[in-house]
């Protein structure tokens, strides 16, 4: 695999973190616990998709066989999907979706951070730009984390079982896989291996200002970034791409 290839790959596999965690936020319109919150997670979502829209353009443009993001998006079968596991898992209540969201805010923040300083323009452009909405991305759910944990007997009993439950999906997210291993040798992008005591120190404190233990269990569950992925994703595609299959090249 060449550079390039190599620079659309990695784009694919932020691109597709960032739009299934996005769709999976969508989910929320119209259903949130209260308005305020219903309106944040909403405009979190499109932030997300805002994201994704940047990382699939540039990943199309590096591809340079003529498709858009849109057909990235929207026209790939399940296999071709690069994003982490944790993005797709389902909503359940709140509880699992802000535990999912501060799981993944936590890395995002971290790797953003650090590839904003990528030796490639482009990744370093959309890094940027991504890191003033993912601050804020990470500033709420840690709140959410620490109002809920620290709340109620209710509400801390559905946070510990959201995080007992989620936890095996943070391993792959600073596991590196060989695409990653081979652009972090051309400074391209971090080694996960520096941001991972940065993720385990940042999680560690907001669960314990939230009185949440985290789990002990070492069994780790991955396969997302090499295209296998939970059962979940495939209703996500369904229901996403439905529209774009049914009547091809549907223009707003």
């Amino acid at each position: 695999m060449n550079r390039q290839e190599a620079l659309f790959h990695y784009a694919l596999q932020m691109g597709d973190n960032a739009l299934i965690i996005g769709q999976r936020l969508s989910e929320w319109c119209g259903h949130g616990p209260v308005l305020e919150q219903d309106i944040a997670i909403t405009n979190i979502a499109l932030d997300q998709v805002g994201q994704a829209r940047s990382w699939l353009q540039y990943a199309a443009e590096l591809e340079g066989k003529g498709r858009s993001e849109d057909d990235l998006a929207y026209l790939r079968p399940e296999f071709e999907y690069r994003n982490v596991l944790l993005v797709e898992q389902p909503n359940t209540d709140w509880a699992y979706t802000i535990v999912r969201q501060f799981l993944f805010d936590v890395f995002n923040f971290y790797l953003h951070a650090e590839l904003q300083h990528s030796t490639d323009s482009g990744i370093a452009s959309i890094a940027e730009k991504s890191l003033k909405e993912i601050t804020y991305h990470l500033r709420f759910s840690s709140e959410w984390v620490i109002r809920l944990g620290d709340g109620t007997a209710v509400s801390h009993r559905k946070m510990q079982q959201a995080l007992d439950d989620l936890w095996m999906f943070t391993g792959e997210l600073v596991e590196m896989n060989e695409l990653e291993t081979g652009l972090a040798s051309s400074g391209i992008v971090p080694d996960l291996e520096k941001i991972k005591p940065l993720f385990e120190a940042r999680v560690a404190k907001i669960l314990e200002e939230a009185t949440l233990i985290k789990p002990e269990s070492p069994y780790m569950q991955k396969g997302g970034k090499q295209g296998l992925h939970s059962e979940y994703m495939g209703f996500i595609l369904a229901e996403m791409q439905s529209l774009q299959r049914q009547h091809p090249g549907l223009k707003w």
